[in-house]
């Protein structure tokens, strides 16, 4: 007998338990839920933090908090220079394009290009930022960089 002539273990899928269907299956009436109270109300749940800890401070608030997050962030995907490489010689690089190559998510707005690596290909590269090496990078080998608004 080879492995793959074992059968299915039959205990191996347990089948979901069907919660509500009448007093003979089982789990009829209040479906496993007890009586009266929140949680046998529909909508239940402990929701977020601090429920059911009884009068002990809930965990959520005895936690040391700590750092800072700066609503204004604002991200980018970033792109090294060596990455554009893939592109044929003279193309114009911009965000669709650089989606379309796979090189950034498709969610991406903003795109910063960095300058590690070498770049051997003429390219226009249109992106949100650029760093100052990929700027030199870029121009050296007679491409251009755009700075646009995303």
């Amino acid at each position: 007998m080879k492995i793959h002539e074992l059968g299915k273990d039959p205990g191996r899928r347990q089948k979901r338990k069907r919660r509500g269907r009448g007093e003979a299956s089982g789990l009829g009436r209040s479906s496993g839920h007890g009586t009266k109270g929140s949680q046998a109300r529909s909508g239940r749940g402990k929701g977020y933090g601090g429920a059911f800890e009884g009068g002990q401070m809930p965990l959520i608030r005895r936690i040391p908090k700590r750092g800072f997050h700066n609503p204004f962030r604002v991200e980018f995907e970033v792109v090294n220079v060596a990455a554009l490489n893939c592109f044929d010689d003279g193309a114009i690089v911009d965000l669709d394009a650089l989606k379309k190559a796979g090189r950034i998510p498709n969610k991406a707005t903003r795109v910063k290009i960095l300058g590690k690596g070498e770049l051997t290909k003429k390219l226009t590269v249109k992106a949100t930022a650029f760093s100052k090496g990929a700027i030199e990078k870029i121009q050296a080998v007679g491409g251009v960089a755009e700075t646009v608004a995303e």
